[in-house]
């Protein structure tokens, strides 16, 4: 019998278009009245929806939908390829590589502290830019390092998926996440950064002594590791290879980037917070979106490269890489965004937000924002993809919290940790079963060795978005 294999989230959404397609056959149409309905951040009333003249969807329809959604959301599909261009130029520099290897050089004689920094580290990125694939590329850096510590696999491969995967739990600007919600919830992506960057912090202390307190077991007794009935075989393979030979140096140039690359995100977080809205007068607010964001990472890729002294090939040519490596994602969310096109033709979407209304009547504030919280784990499962996930849901789910009264940034930092938390174990993730690999750890003694981890990280969760509803 021929084992089964998840399908791809672009056969996945193609499938969720032609059901959203057949239930607008079946599905009354309906509309609510909105506040301002030329508004970009649309917000039904409630109470007055109505039946409207039905519209169900055919074959044309489905076929335009993906066509249609694609040019609907242009523009956060474009920030995603030219963020991936930006990533390419400055990874073409080697300057993200000779950052973390150098900090690992210079720990050496000292390996318990590469714990909290190169996890601080790996956060850092994993909450700024959605750092996962990137992180491929240290496991043959850090597994030799760490074995000669007298650690095991195990930590090597937990300092680098967790610390880097934590820190997409608790995005703040991560554009593949908050940055993708914001669009399509319709708000700044600076809405809500206090208390994601609060689940970010609490969530990296808790994982940093997690990850400490297993290796210093380890350390002081291999029997208790994991992967001891292959830490011996491991040590053989990996310490005959090099740990530092394949990274570059870092050099003055790359410090330039990396400074030049902070200061980036940086702008982009000034940009996009409304200082205005939150009675701060003394700093200009700029009002930032896609365009301008788009432009500044655009400007910043040329900049980087031309003073890492790029050529004009060589340039051009890491910028396509990138861009290239992102493409993808930007298909997502045309795809993603078809399905919403479907539900708004079919006059659907207002249904369902009123069959939202309808369940949700009863429910407090808190039991919403919780509610939403677990409803987005198995759909992260099934849609693994963390911008297709928000292109799909948050057309939908940003409404429905103003009807309990739920603030549209608590429900995106609900969708983004609960598909943080999944990206941590889901089988479905090519960054987890890679990482999973390269050190040589089976699946089910990742799921062993972290379990109780991610029940904290999910009390956690739920214990934040208590507050921010109070807040």
């Amino acid at each position: 019998m021929k084992k089964f294999k998840m399908p791809t989230a672009y056969t996945i959404l193609i499938g969720i278009i032609i059901v959203v397609a057949l239930l607008t056959w079946i599905v009354p149409a309906g509309r609510y009245d909105y506040v301002d309905p030329s508004a970009s951040k649309l917000e039904p009333i409630p109470g007055t929806y109505h039946s409207v003249e039905a519209n169900p969807q055919g074959v044309f329809d489905v076929v335009m939908a993906p066509i249609n959604g694609f040019m609907d959301a242009v523009d956060v599909a474009l920030f995603v390829i030219v963020i991936g261009g930006f990533l390419g130029v400055v990874m073409k520099t080697g300057a993200i590589d000779a950052g973390i290897a150098n900090v690992t050089k210079n720990l050496k004689g000292r390996e318990k502290w590469m714990i909290p920094i190169l996890m601080l580290l790996f956060g850092l990125g994993g909450t700024t830019f959605g750092m996962a694939e990137e992180t491929i590329a240290f496991y043959p850096l850090l597994i030799p390092v760490f074995l000669a510590a007298g650690y095991d696999t195990l930590t090597a491969v937990s300092v680098i998926m967790l610390g880097a995967g934590v820190g997409v739990l608790g995005s703040t600007v991560n554009p593949f996440a908050t940055g993708i919600a914001s669009g399509f919830a319709g708000i700044s992506l600076g809405d809500g950064i206090g208390l994601r960057l609060l689940i970010l912090l609490v969530s990296e202390i808790v994982t940093i002594l997690f990850v400490m307190k297993y290796a210093e077991k380890v350390r002081k007794n291999p029997e208790k590791s994991l992967v001891f009935s292959n830490l011996e075989e491991s040590r053989k393979h990996f310490l005959h290879s090099k740990a530092n030979g394949e990274f570059p140096e870092l050099t003055g140039k790359r410090k330039l980037v990396l400074a030049l690359f902070g200061l980036t995100f940086l702008t982009m977080i000034y940009g996009v917070i409304p200082f205005e809205d939150l009675g701060i007068t003394a700093i200009p607010t700029l009002y930032w979106w896609f365009g301008e964001l788009t432009a500044l990472f655009f400007v910043s890729s040329v900049i980087i490269g031309l003073v890492f002294g790029l050529n004009e090939e060589g340039l051009v040519g890491a910028f396509v890489d990138g861009a290239k490596d992102l493409l993808g994602v930007a298909l997502i969310i045309g795809i993603s965004r078809g399905i919403t096109v479907v539900m708004n033709a079919g006059a659907m979407t207002d249904s369902v937000l009123n069959f939202g209304e309808n369940a949700l009547g009863g429910s407090s504030s808190v039991g919403f924002a919780l509610f939403s919280y677990i409803f987005y784990i198995p759909l992260s499962f099934l849609i693994p993809s963390t911008s297709g996930l928000a292109t799909l849901s948050m057309p939908i789910m940003a409404p429905l919290g103003d009807f309990a009264g739920v603030s549209r940034a608590l429900v995106i930092t609900a969708y983004q940790s609960a598909s943080g938390i999944v990206n941590l174990i889901t089988p479905t993730s090519a960054v987890v079963m890679g990482g999973l690999a390269i050190g040589r750890v089976s699946f089910n003694k990742w799921l062993r060795h972290v379990w109780k981890l991610m029940l904290v990280l999910f009390v956690i969760t739920c214990l934040a978005l208590a507050i921010g509803v109070m807040m």
